[in-house]
């Protein structure tokens, strides 16, 4: 069986959206919306700059329940059955401390996501992609992500394919958009786009003309 690696926040799950719910957790406020096509969730919503002990108690929301409470992005789950049902193992890479990757599977388990695996890894990025040595030991025909950083470095033939997301102040600009094979608007547009060529599986080096599915 053919495994398809995806990245989580910003393809599977929305965290804009839970970004905001934790706010009104905190501190009893509810965000405005700011700038819908805002990459970074600050900036999509009037959320105010925290420092010290304010930060320190918003990230302590980030915790268990947040972790398994995202709602999914639109057409996520539509995507992610159209695949499964081609007969793709799907698996979920994602930077998250270790300590949350139950709470993961159980926020994608509870949504109906016919994931098989959740796989986390760290976030820093230190000559390449995190998420680069957890790719080549899975050997996946596909890895999308949203964040084009996070391609650097992963070996071919894994075809590498980018949601270009929200373009305020996004982090996929110049050099790193010559990096994927394929860049969708999302990933139910990546799905009906893999899903549709004949041999989806190839990637990199050697690959089909590269795809702009936006």
């Amino acid at each position: 069986m053919k495994t398809i690696a995806l990245d989580c926040d910003g393809v599977l799950l929305d965290y804009n959206t839970a970004y905001s719910k934790a706010w009104f957790n905190v501190f009893g406020e509810r965000l405005v919306l700011n700038n819908p096509a805002a990459y970074w969730p600050m900036e999509r919503w009037n959320a105010r700059r925290l420092v010290d002990d304010e930060l320190e108690h918003f990230r302590s929301a980030f915790d268990h329940a947040f972790w398994s409470t995202i709602p999914a992005v639109p057409g996520a789950l539509e995507a992610c059955e159209r695949l499964a049902d081609q007969g793709f193992n799907l698996v979920c890479v994602t930077a998250l401390p270790d300590r949350f990757a139950d709470a993961r599977a159980q926020n994608l388990r509870d949504l109906g996501f016919p994931i098989s695996r959740v796989i986390t890894t760290g976030s820093e990025i230190i000559g390449g992609s995190p998420k680069a040595q957890a790719i080549a030991d899975l050997g996946p025909v596909a890895f999308v992500d949203d964040y084009a950083p996070y391609l650097v470095g992963v070996a071919p033939p894994v075809h590498l394919a980018l949601i270009l997301r929200d373009p305020v102040r996004s982090p996929n600009v110049g050099e790193l958009l010559d990096i994927p094979d394929s860049s969708h608007a999302d990933l139910l547009a990546f799905a009906k786009w893999w899903l549709s060529r004949e041999e989806p599986w190839t990637g990199q080096n050697g690959n089909p003309p590269r795809n702009t599915n936006l």
